[in-house]
């Protein structure tokens, strides 16, 4: 028997909107399926004191040892989801009908001489038109005793029928105008057969023409003076809008497709896909990948995906329509394929409007959501992030598990505005009090290699320092502290490993300045961003972590921090150079100013696209300042632009442009990052 506390999701991770929920065991079977209007309030009652709960669902949340869930747009398709899975998963402490099976079909007998509508389930038999399947056949029978008044076609049995017909008179639906009676003659054959099919046009969607014939009838009847007729004709209507409140649909009745969605990381991709056929979702599945080449783009991403869904499955499981994020990669290659395969024309499209635009912002939430449970999981999950240290200790051979981890990183522009970043993981989770930026100052020009060793030196000078008023013989901790602010000194503690992004050139130079200053016992790795290595001082060949080791996620996300941490730096230090050179030629203009201009404007570019009065309105500008300073920024920009090839971050690739937007401060949650000069 589980106990409940022991899976119950995180506070803040359960989302507040409409979805499907599933309980499974420890083996994984899936043991309950359920929805919700709001996913966090009927979760959290499962979580409850036990003895407050039914006998029932306290065996079943003792029984299960995981929940999770899908969240969807509206009830309709939580409704149809919940059957899917139902269908899908046969859960034990779902309410089940032993002997269906599936849910219960609206079907008509077009085949018989007086076609009857009824309630089934089982196989589709020829000559019957069904609609549905729907999760409920009460609800279904509530439809159609709603439509009868205003379509009275046969309901009843055959021997019903047969046995009224020889009587000669209707039986009690007759009598009160839900049934046209047909069996006694009272319509004929060819006016039943019109009943039915005003029928299967109003359930197949067909509902605007009649809905405003019977508005037109009511106002000729009421404009004729015969209220009786228009009173009946009135809740006739009464009657359809219920029935269409019973039975909306996602898309249209003839819709088969699948709409394809993708998060994604700089590591992880997350894939969401809705299986829609007939308007309804009938199914729902999610996939988490690693990312293994990490240049591959979206696109990329969504025509692998397509390949190895469809490559195994028979030709009846691809649909008319695919609708994806991004048109994939080979797109047009894609579709021709996909259509031989099929025997059919098959369609790859992006939603642009409308309700399949809609139903595409579902899935890609279900996407988000799935992405950051996974993330969450890995990333607060102490056992997790236990066995990621003990595999790290483990394949890099240390002394003790790395506890408190610190990786550098470095950046630049064409050996501009050099900068260093240095991030802190403790425990496996990241300690941003504890970051830092750095300045490059002797080193000229682009040099990874020696900007490394030159910020390792002051990092580890500086923890010398603090430690050098330590009495030989006692407990350190206490001289680690700042007596007057009560906080950790700044370098003062010893990271039980140094990582340094790059491969074994900035791994030697990080050992030579780490040895230089004594402080050889600090072990020293590198992680190469191509193939993901790790490698060690004096080592020819790499450390492999298995792809799907915890340890080399942890290290990834350690070296992905201190790369973001590191360009997020560069970029303020280029942006705000950048604005200040082109305000120095404005005369007059002193630091109050241009502080003002900086704090109002953000970025240089929308400093360019601002008008004369738009400056003259800050305060301290008047007109003669305000035509200075665009004069001085339209003449920068001109200059600048005139033969210039765009500015390209070789470390990175990408393109550089002026529309950075914070040109002073830090970007939220690196606001305790301290910049060592």
């Amino acid at each position: 028997m589980a106990d409940p506390s022991s899976y119950r999701p995180a506070p803040g991770s359960i989302p507040d909107s409409p979805g499907v929920y599933r309980f499974s065991d420890a083996a994984g079977r899936v043991i309950y399926v359920g929805k919700a209007k709001n996913l966090r309030a009927r979760l959290s009652s499962y979580f409850q004191d036990l003895v407050n709960l039914h006998t029932r669902t306290q065996t079943m949340v003792t029984t299960a040892a995981k929940v999770d869930w899908t969240v969807v747009a509206n009830e309709v398709e939580s409704l149809q989801l919940e059957y899917s899975w139902i269908k899908e998963y046969d859960p034990r402490f779902n309410v089940k009908y032993r002997d269906d099976k599936s849910y219960p079909w609206l079907a008509i007998t077009l085949n018989e001489e007086y076609p009857r509508v009824m309630v089934g389930r089982g196989p589709k038999k020829k000559g019957v038109r069904y609609f549905g399947p729907y999760s409920h056949a009460w609800a279904i029978r509530e439809t159609v005793d709603l439509l009868l008044r205003v379509f009275p076609m046969r309901s009843c049995s055959k021997g019903v029928f047969n046995r009224h017909r020889q009587m000669g008179r209707p039986c009690l639906l007759g009598y009160i105008g839900k049934c046209a009676a047909p069996c006694i003659g009272q319509v004929s054959q060819e006016e039943h057969r019109k009943i039915v099919e005003d029928f299967s046009a109003f359930l197949s969607g067909q509902t605007t023409t009649y809905v405003r014939r019977l508005e037109k009838e009511m106002k000729a009847a009421a404009a004729e003076l015969e209220y009786e007729r228009a009173a009946k004709i009135r809740d006739d209507l009464g009657a359809l809008d219920k029935a269409l409140a019973k039975n909306a649909v996602v898309l249209g009745d003839d819709t088969d497709t699948d709409v394809i969605a993708l998060s994604e990381d700089p590591l992880e991709v997350a894939v969401q896909i809705f299986y829609v056929r007939g308007g309804r979702i009938r199914g729902q599945r999610g996939w988490i990948a690693d990312k293994a080449d990490g240049d591959a783009t979206t696109a990329d991403l969504v025509e692998r995906f397509i390949q190895q869904t469809y490559a195994g499955d028979g030709a009846d499981t691809i649909p008319r329509e695919i609708l994806v994020p991004t048109l994939p990669a080979g797109e047009e290659a894609l579709i021709e394929w996909l259509s031989e395969f099929r025997g059919s024309r098959v369609s790859i499209r992006v939603p642009q409007r409308g309700d399949k635009k809609d139903l595409m912002a579902t899935v890609e939430r279900n996407a988000l959501q799935t992405l950051t449970m996974h993330k969450t999981k890995r990333a607060s999950d102490l056992t997790t992030r236990n066995l990621a240290l003990e595999e790290i200790q483990a394949a890099l051979d240390l002394p003790e598990v790395p506890l408190r981890m610190e990786c550098y990183d470095v950046s630049n522009l064409q050996g501009t505005e050099v900068v260093a970043s240095m991030v802190v993981f403790e425990d496996g989770l990241p300690r941003k009090s504890e970051y830092r930026r750095f300045v490059i100052k002797g080193v000229e020009g682009q040099n990874d290699v020696a900007s490394i060793a030159e910020v390792l030196t002051r990092r580890f000078k500086r923890m010398i320092e603090d430690r050098a008023g330590i009495p030989e013989g006692e407990d350190p901790t206490a001289y680690l502290i700042d007596p007057d602010t009560g906080r950790a000194k700044k370098f003062a503690y010893t990271p039980s490993l140094v990582v340094v992004d790059g491969g074994p050139p900035q791994v030697a130079a990080a050992r030579q300045a780490m040895d230089e200053l004594g402080l050889g016992d600090i072990p020293v790795c590198g992680l190469a961003k191509r193939l993901e290595e790790v490698w060690l001082p004096d080592d020819e060949d790499p450390v492999i972590f298995s792809r799907t080791s915890e340890g080399l996620y942890l290290l990834q996300r350690l070296r992905d921090e201190a790369h973001r941490f590191a360009i997020t730096h560069h970029r303020n230090r280029r942006s705000k150079s950048m604005v200040e050179s082109v305000l120095d030629e404005v005369s007059g203009l002193g630091d109050v100013r241009r502080k003002t201009l900086l704090k109002h404007f953000g970025s240089l570019k929308k400093l360019r696209q601002a008008s004369i009065e738009e400056v003259a309105e800050l305060p301290g500008f008047g007109r003669r300042t305000a035509e200075s300073v665009v004069l001085a920024v339209n003449s920068a920009a001109t200059k600048a632009d005139t033969g210039r090839a765009p500015s390209v971050n070789t470390a990175t690739g990408e393109i550089l442009e002026d529309d950075v937007p914070e040109l002073s401060g830090t970007p939220d949650g690196d606001r305790t990052g301290r910049t060592e000069n």
